[in-house]
C-alpha cells in the first residue's frame, strides 16, 4: 500500500476523519475536507411514471416578423418568448415535471432578416441562470458567449453552487439571416453521439449494437471493445443518464478512446479485459431537451433497485446475461455537477476489493495536481437506486459516480479522461 499523502500533490488538502466509521488506511488516507462537499445523501423516490410537459416546437417571429426564434431541433428547449422593445427579448424555459434538480437546460436559434445585436433574457421556472452560455453558427462547434456579452441580473449571494448562480441573465447577441445556435452546454443529442460511436467502431475491435429501445422507443446503443475472445475480465462505463450533463459525458468519451488507442499499454489491457459501455443513457432526455428526467419523467439514476423505467432495465438485463459469462472487476457511471467530484463507495463496506477506486482517484490526482480532488464516500449500500451501488450489490464490480464540473475547461476534461483511463488501465493489470 502506497504511504505517499495527497498532500504532498502541490494542493493544499486538510484531512477530515469520520467519526461515525472506521475506515480502512486506503479510505482513511484518501478522504479529505475540500470546497466542494457533493450533494449529500440522495432521498429515496418513487420511479413509477410522472406526467412530463412535451414543449410545443415551432418558430416565434417578432417585430414585423424580421426577427425569429426556434426550438425545430434534436436538443432545444425553449417555451416561450416575448418582445419587450427595443430589440429586447424575454425567453421562458420550463422543466419537464417537477420536482426536479436545479439543472435549467435551455437551446435556441435565432436569426433576423437585418443583421443587428439583439439582447435576450433567459428566465426560468423556479430555478437560476446555472449554466454559462454556448454560442454556434453551425450547430456543431460551440465555444462560450463572450464574456462582455453576458450580464448576470439579480447575482447569487452565496459563494458556490446554485446559491451563486444570478437568478437569470442577459445575453447580447449579434444576429443575421443565418441561425445562431445559444445553448446551456454543447449539443451532443442522440444522433451526435451515435456519429461517434460509429466512427469509433470502425476499429476491427469495436462494435456497436441495441440492448433495448427508451420510452419514447429510441434505440439504446452499447458498444463493446473487445479485441481477445478469452479476455473475460470486463468493465461497465455508462454516461448521460441526466441530458445537460455534457461534461461528464466529454469526459468518458475521452475514457474510452483512449482504452481504444494503439498505446503499447491499451493494447495489452485490451488482451485480458473486455469492455461495455452505454455511452447515451437517456436518449430521449437528451433530444427532447430535458433539464433532468427521461420520458417517464424520472430521474434514472434513481431507478437502479425497482427497474420501472426502460432505460435502466436494458442494463440490467445485459448485465444479468453478461454476468454468466464475465468477471466484472469496474464500474463507472459519468455525469456531470457544480465541480469535479468522485462519489465512491467506502472501504467499510466493499474491503480490500474497494481499494482499487481509492488507488485509481489518487493516482489521477497525482498526475493531475492542478485540479482540486474532491471525494465523498458512501457507506450505505441499500437501497441501490443509484447505479453505482447496484453494480457493486449485484455484479461484484467496485463501482464510482465519476462527475466532472460544469464549467471545467474542455481540454482539462479530454486529459482527465485520458488519465483516467490509463491509470485504471495499470491498476487492474497489476491485480
Amino acid at each position: 500500500m502506497r504511504t505517499k499523502n495527497l498532500i504532498a500533490i502541490g494542493i493544499l488538502f486538510s484531512v477530515v476523519l469520520i467519526s461515525s466509521c472506521k475506515k480502512t488506511p486506503k479510505a482513511a488516507e484518501i478522504e479529505k475536507k475540500t470546497g466542494y462537499q457533493g450533494q449529500g445523501k440522495s432521498p429515496v423516490v418513487s420511479t413509477e411514471d410522472k406526467p412530463i410537459q412535451k414543449q410545443w416546437r415551432g418558430v416565434w417571429a417578432f417585430n414585423d416578423s424580421i426577427t425569429f426564434f426556434s426550438n425545430r431541433f434534436e436538443g432545444a428547449r425553449l417555451n416561450g418568448v416575448a418582445y419587450d422593445g427595443d430589440d429586447h427579448y424575454t425567453i421562458w424555459v420550463t422543466a419537464e415535471n417537477t420536482p426536479i434538480n436545479v439543472s435549467p437546460w435551455y437551446a435556441f436559434q435565432v436569426w433576423s432578416e437585418e443583421p443587428r445585436d439583439i439582447t435576450v433574457q433567459l428566465n426560468y421556472q423556479d430555478s437560476r441562470s446555472r449554466y454559462y452560455p454556448k454560442i454556434s453558427t453551425d450547430g456543431k462547434n460551440f465555444k462560450p458567449l463572450d464574456s462582455t456579452n453576458f450580464k448576470s441580473i439579480n447575482p447569487g449571494e452565496g459563494e458556490f453552487g446554485i446559491k451563486a448562480a444570478p437568478e437569470s441573465a442577459e445575453l447580447t447577441i449579434r444576429v443575421n439571416e443565418n441561425p445562431t445556435w445559444i445553448t446551456a452546454q454543447e449539443l451532443y443529442t442522440s444522433s451526435v453521439v451515435q456519429e461517434w460511436v460509429d466512427s469509433l467502431s470502425q476499429k476491427p475491435f469495436i462494435e456497436n449494437y441495441p440492448i433495448g429501445l427508451s420510452k419514447e422507443e429510441r434505440t439504446m446503443h452499447l458498444m463493446e471493445i473487445n479485441e481477445n475472445e478469452e479476455a473475460k475480465k470486463a468493465l461497465m462505463i455508462i454516461s448521460r443518464q441526466h441530458p445537460p450533463e455534457v461534461t461528464g459525458f466529454l469526459a468518458m468519451k475521452s475514457f474510452i478512446e483512449t482504452i481504444s488507442g494503439d498505446t503499447e499499454l491499451a493494447k495489452t489491457f485490451r488482451q485480458e479485459h473486455t469492455v461495455f459501455a452505454v455511452p447515451l443513457m437517456n436518449p430521449d432526455g437528451a433530444d427532447n431537451g430535458h433539464w433532468r428526467h427521461n420520458m417517464g419523467g424520472i430521474d434514472l439514476n434513481r431507478d437502479w433497485q425497482n427497474f420501472n423505467q426502460p432505460e435502466t432495465r436494458n442494463v440490467r438485463d445485459f448485465l444479468v446475461e453478461k454476468d454468466k459469462d464475465y468477471e466484472f472487476v469496474f464500474g463507472a457511471d459519468f455525469h456531470s455537477t457544480w465541480d469535479d467530484i468522485y462519489y465512491p463507495i467506502d472501504t467499510t463496506v466493499t474491503g480490500e476489493k474497494g481499494k482499487i477506486i481509492f488507488d485509481w482517484i489518487e493516482n489521477i490526482s497525482e498526475r493531475l495536481p492542478q485540479k482540486q480532488t474532491n471525494i465523498s464516500a458512501s457507506d450505505e449500500i441499500d437501497p441501490t437506486m443509484v447505479s453505482s451501488k447496484y453494480f457493486y450489490v449485484h455484479h461484484g464490480m467496485p463501482a464510482i459516480v465519476f462527475e466532472l464540473g460544469d464549467n471545467t475547461s474542455r481540454p482539462f476534461l479530454k486529459e482527465k479522461g485520458k488519465v483516467a483511463a490509463e491509470e485504471i488501465m495499470k491498476l487492474l493489470m497489476e491485480e
